[in-house]
C-alpha cells in the first residue's frame, strides 16, 4: 500500500473543511476561522485521546497514533488497534514510520502544544541530570546527519533490533596439545554475545574472524563436535538443538593453522 504523503494529507485536511464549511480554503482568498474539534477525528490519537505527539504511521492501512502510544500498544499486539489489520506476522515496530508532516500540521493547528512538549522534554532531561543536544538544521532546513542527537559516544553502544534475541557462548575447541598451551591467543576475551534469532552461523564466524584477526578459512563453529553449515540461523539451532535448556546457547568454534585450508 502506498504510503500516506504530504499531498495526502493536504488534500485530506481539504476535503474536511469543505464539508464543514462549504468552501475550499486552497483557493479562497479569505481567512477561514474553524473550530478544532471538527478536526479531532483527524489529529488525535485513539489510544491516549490526546493530540499526536511524534505522530507515528502503520504502513499497512495508514493510521495514526502517538510513537509512544502505539509502540506500547504493539508489545502485545501485532495488529492495528483501529482496523484490526496485522502489521507483520512477527515484527510489527518494522512497520512503523513517523510522520513528520502529520506532526508539523498538528503542531500549527494546536496552540501552545509544541511549547508545552518542548518544556515537557526539557524538564525531564533537566531532572535527570542530562544533557540534551538539538541537532540543528541545515540551509535547506533538513537536520545535519552528521550532528548527532546527543553527546552519547554511539561507538560504545550495544545495538539492539526489535526481532527475537538469543544469548550465546562461545567457547574456543582445541585439539592438538599445541593449541591448548597456546589457547589464550587466539580466544575470545568477552565469549558472551546477544543477537538476533535471525543471525546466521557465518555471522558468527565473521565476528570472530574480526575480534581474533584471522581469516575466514581459518573459523569452523560446531555444537556438540558437529560442524555447522554457513546458511544455519540461530533460531533453527535452539529449537533443534537447545529448545527448554536455559540461556546460553554454548556454541564451540575451531582455528585452524593459517596455511592449511
Amino acid at each position: 500500500m502506498a504510503e500516506q504523503g504530504p499531498m495526502a494529507i493536504a488534500m485530506r485536511l481539504r476535503n474536511q473543511l469543505q464539508s464543514v464549511y462549504k468552501l475550499d480554503p486552497l483557493r479562497n482568498e479569505e481567512e477561514v476561522k474553524l473550530k478544532i474539534k471538527d478536526l479531532n477525528e483527524h489529529i488525535v490519537c485513539y489510544l491516549c485521546a490526546g493530540y499526536f505527539i511524534d505522530a507515528t504511521t502503520i504502513t499497512e492501512c495508514l493510521h495514526t497514533f502517538c510513537k509512544s502510544c502505539i509502540v506500547k500498544y504493539l508489545q502485545t499486539s501485532k495488529y492495528c488497534p483501529m482496523c484490526n489489520i496485522k502489521i507483520h506476522e512477527t515484527q510489527p515496530l518494522l512497520n512503523l514510520k513517523l510522520d513528520r508532516v502529520m506532526q508539523d500540521i498538528v503542531y500549527k493547528l494546536v496552540p501552545g502544544l509544541q511549547e508545552s512538549e518542548d518544556k515537557r522534554i526539557k524538564e525531564f532531561y533537566q531532572s535527570r541530570g542530562l544533557e540534551r543536544v538539538i541537532q540543528p538544521a541545515g540551509d535547506d532546513g533538513v537536520p545535519d546527519a552528521t550532528v548527532p542527537y546527543t553527546s552519547f559516544d554511539h561507538s560504545k553502544a550495544h545495538f539492539y533490533r526489535y526481532d527475537e534475541q538469543v544469548s550465546l557462548c562461545l567457547e574456543r575447541l582445541s585439539s592438538s596439545l599445541a593449541e591448548k598451551k597456546d589457547k589464550t591467543k587466539l580466544t575470545l576475551q568477552q565469549k558472551f554475545v546477544r543477537c538476533s534469532v535471525r543471525a546466521e552461523v557465518r555471522h558468527l564466524r565473521k565476528v570472530l574472524c574480526h575480534r581474533l584477526n584471522v581469516e575466514k578459512h581459518q573459523v569452523q563453529m560446531l555444537f556438540n563436535n558437529e560442524f555447522l553449515p554457513d546458511h544455519m540461523t540461530m533460531k533453527r539451532l535452539w529449537l533443534s538443538h537447545w529448545f527448554g535448556k536455559a540461556q546460553p546457547l554454548v556454541l564451540h568454534y575451531t582455528i585452524k593453522d593459517k596455511r592449511t585450508r
